[in-house]
């Protein structure tokens, strides 16, 4: 059975927090839903600095990256980053190698991305 995506975003002083809940993100569907959610999030919210937490997170299909553009772009338009924390060594080839690593700044924990100082 899959396992349902799912996000918990918190707000943490200017930075929002995105948790994924679930340790595969493949479906399209969920996939699709939590982008969705997100957008929702930001253009209530606008957080100055939105953190994908992938802690739990071992496996996620090529869509995720396009969601992380997609939110990436909403962000910009107002001055606005995100930054990626607690990603396994694995997952991080995967930035690597389309060149993401150079788009995004990632932290080794939740504390540090939500605490660094902003590009801005």
């Amino acid at each position: 059975m899959d396992e349902q995506v799912g996000v918990e975003i918190t707000s943490e002083g200017t930075a929002a927090v995105v948790g994924f809940r679930a340790g595969s993100i493949v479906n399209p569907d969920e996939i699709a839903a939590t982008r969705e959610q997100i957008r929702g999030f930001v253009a209530q919210n606008h957080p100055q600095r939105m953190v994908f937490d992938f802690q739990q997170v071992r496996f996620f299909s090529s869509q995720v990256l396009g969601m992380l553009l997609d939110v990436r772009a909403s962000l910009e338009s107002y001055d606005g980053e995100v930054v990626i924390s607690a990603i396994e060594p694995q997952l991080h080839r995967v930035f690597k190698i389309t060149n993401l690593d150079k788009v995004f700044r990632f932290f080794p924990d939740r504390e540090s991305a939500v605490n660094a100082p902003g590009t801005n």
